[in-house]
């Protein structure tokens, strides 16, 4: 891609509205424009990163066995209150009416209407178990949307959910989706914890969150220093411990003492149980022909809010430090002089098309600009590698590379595939 050619207003600095670093970043980075309170629109720089995102996502779901569809963002009343959720949501399910005055909402989730399918179309327990997953836009009108992404009222998000004939199924199905997400989230290359959590407001007999652990988390985590117990501490809020009691105590597990930090909630997977299935009539027949009621589990990730996680854990003075896998762009050519020396822009051109067909995604800076605004550009965005062509070139057929980490080096151009490597 051209550099010139590339929708990216970048911004000196970030808008009054930014309060965390990855609401400022991805709006001096040219990622998101607000559209109203809670909704973006997503320019291409963003978007890229949101696919990367969702292919690992959907890349480790299909390999767990999960099956893709894709539901409606509008859904009708009357499977709502099938649930009694209709009224018992509130005012963050956002309630419309069509033209025939009949009444639909926007899905902030979608358990009724898997359900709904599910009970419709398998009939008996030789077809189970099912783990049904979507790559879909929801909407929960917050009543304060804050944080960028982080905090929105429409998000991209996989939500699946899974029917079994027995709990113990259930637990099988349950444990594959959390090794699954452990899966996405170290694929990406985050620091995180699985926190047992409230169920809330989707209920069932037990969950656990996924949380990115970063200052700025919305969620407070009680954790181990030296093993995988982690709690959401309104979990023990509800049973009456004091928090701050807690910090430097031993861990309820014996092994190691327990901190507090902050996290950001990214995952969230749930025992249902029978809970949906009992109110649908979820049913089907079991070994001895008898109706067997469905036990299910739901299990949600938020891949526009791994966007912003990935930016609070990954992030410097100049801007941002993409993990390679989901970084925008893998190289960017700094062409200094290109619009002035032929030489330049032909070794840029010639470069840019080698790279490309070896598989990299590289951008091509062919703007007038100098070296200093070329770089801080590309920090700011956070592009792994630079490839810097100017007047060394045409005098030794040098060009100098510089990681996004700050290493840097010169070398001959002829060379480039070997430097590449050592680089990746």
């Amino acid at each position: 891609m051209l550099f010139s050619k590339l929708l990216l207003p970048t911004l000196k600095d970030a808008p009054q509205e930014a309060e965390v670093i990855s609401h400022k970043l991805m709006l001096r980075a040219g990622m998101i424009r607000r559209v109203a309170s809670g909704i973006y629109t997503w320019l291409p720089l963003g978007l890229k990163v949101l696919r990367k995102i969702e292919t690992i996502v959907r890349e480790e779901m299909d390999s767990s066995g999960a099956q893709e569809v894709l539901m409606p963002m509008v859904q009708p009343k009357e499977l709502w209150e099938e649930t009694n959720r209709w009224e018992k949501m509130g005012p963050e399910l956002l309630r419309i009416q069509d033209r025939h005055n009949r009444d639909f909402c926007l899905g902030p989730t979608h358990e009724e209407v898997i359900t709904d399918l599910i009970r419709n179309n398998v009939k008996s327990y030789k077809e189970l178990p099912l783990n049904i997953y979507q790559i879909q836009t929801k909407f929960r009108d917050e009543v304060r949307p804050r944080y960028g992404v982080m905090r929105g009222r429409e998000f991209l998000m996989k939500d699946s959910y899974s029917f079994n004939e027995d709990e113990a199924c259930l637990q099988e199905t349950y444990l594959t989706m959390r090794d699954t997400y452990k899966k996405i989230i170290e694929r990406i290359g985050l620091d995180y914890k699985i926190v047992a959590a409230d169920s809330g407001a989707i209920g069932g007999d037990a969950s656990e969150e996924f949380h990115v652990l970063a200052e700025t988390g919305e969620d407070t985590i009680a954790i181990s220093d030296d093993s995988e117990y982690a709690i959401n501490t309104e979990l023990l809020l509800k049973e009456g411990e004091d928090i701050a009691s807690l910090e430097g105590k031993p861990s309820p597990d014996g092994k190691g003492v327990i901190q507090i930090k902050k996290g950001i909630e990214v995952g969230h997977i749930f025992q249902l149980g029978k809970v949906y299935a009992e109110d649908m009539k979820a049913n089907v027949l079991n070994k001895e022909g008898k109706a067997s009621t469905l036990f299910m589990g739901c299990y949600g990730i938020g891949i526009s809010r791994l966007v912003a996680a990935a930016i609070e854990q990954n992030n410097d003075e100049k801007g941002i430090l993409w993990p390679h896998c989901i970084a925008p762009f893998d190289i960017n050519i700094i062409a200094i002089g290109y619009g002035k020396d032929q030489k330049i822009a032909d070794a840029s051109i010639k470069l840019y098309s080698e790279l490309k067909d070896m598989g990299y995604e590289v951008l091509l800076d062919d703007r007038k600009d100098g070296y200093g605004t070329k770089m801080k550009d590309s920090e700011l965005i956070g592009i792994p590698l630079n490839l810097i062509i100017g007047k060394r070139f045409i005098e030794t057929n040098e060009i100098e590379l510089k990681s996004r980490n700050g290493d840097s080096s010169t070398n001959d151009i002829s060379n480039i595939k070997t430097i590449l490597d050592f680089y990746k």
